[in-house]
């Protein structure tokens, strides 16, 4: 498949579960916001599919884990150990997935034009980002404080692109049911990462494809462009 069919398209992406596995270092962070507390460690296979919620709902999980009543002071206490903890070395144990940034740039080469879109804090996006080299790929890098409501809603995927996606192929790349309802708000396509966060099969969340390596991404979104162009003539 031609790639000729990205020239101007606006493609988001997602950024935890998506672009980088970050669960390592969220799962550290929220360990080190629980231990005061007496909790056990949590193991990172436990809460990954949780990621996506945000850290709040990450240790009411750690407390509903022993049974323990998470009363709203120590969930504030909690919150501000976990943030302090996970910006002093966000990116320690974080990886980009295999094949993001070999994507991006044939992506960008075709002339697409690159946005994140994320329900991670923006100022957290943005150091992670910049940790990790991937700031610069991007024309945007949109978090919940940057858009007048955050992802499943659609104007979160209009900040992030740039305004509303009329007369150009617009897609969200993302992991989860938030991303799947975001893009089918937005009228965009809807692709989504097999390999990351969702607490909910994939397959379950009516994406428009579904993708398990990065090398295939350029063509499935060019593929999915020229079908929508073909529908509209």
């Amino acid at each position: 498949m031609t790639l000729e069919r990205l020239k101007g398209a606006a493609i988001a992406f997602d950024l935890d579960g998506t672009l980088v596995d970050t669960a390592p270092d969220l799962v550290r962070a929220l360990n080190i916001s629980i231990a005061p507390y007496g909790l056990a460690p949590v193991p990172v296979t436990d809460v990954r599919a949780m990621v996506g919620r945000g850290a709040r709902a990450l240790i009411a999980r750690a407390f509903e884990r022993e049974s323990r009543a998470l009363e709203a002071v120590l969930h504030e206490e909690a919150l501000h150990r976990f943030l302090e903890a996970y910006g002093a070395d966000i990116a320690a144990d974080s990886r980009i997935f295999d094949g993001v940034e070999d994507a991006l740039d044939t992506l960008a080469e075709a002339g697409a034009r690159l946005s994140v879109c994320t329900n991670k804090p923006s100022a957290l996006a943005r150091q992670l980002l910049d940790a990790l080299a991937l700031s610069q790929r991007f024309e945007r890098i949109t978090g919940p404080e940057d858009a007048p409501a955050k992802k499943p809603d659609a104007a979160h995927l209009f900040a992030a692109i740039g305004g509303p996606g009329e007369g150009r192929f617009v897609a969200l790349v993302g992991d989860s049911e938030p991303d799947a309802l975001a893009a089918r708000a937005a009228g965009a396509a809807g692709v989504l990462y097999t390999k990351g966060y969702s607490e909910k099969p994939v397959s379950t969340l009516g994406a428009d494809r579904l993708f398990d390596d990065f090398a295939i991404l350029p063509g499935l979104l060019a593929e999915l462009a020229a079908s929508r162009a073909d529908t509209k003539n």
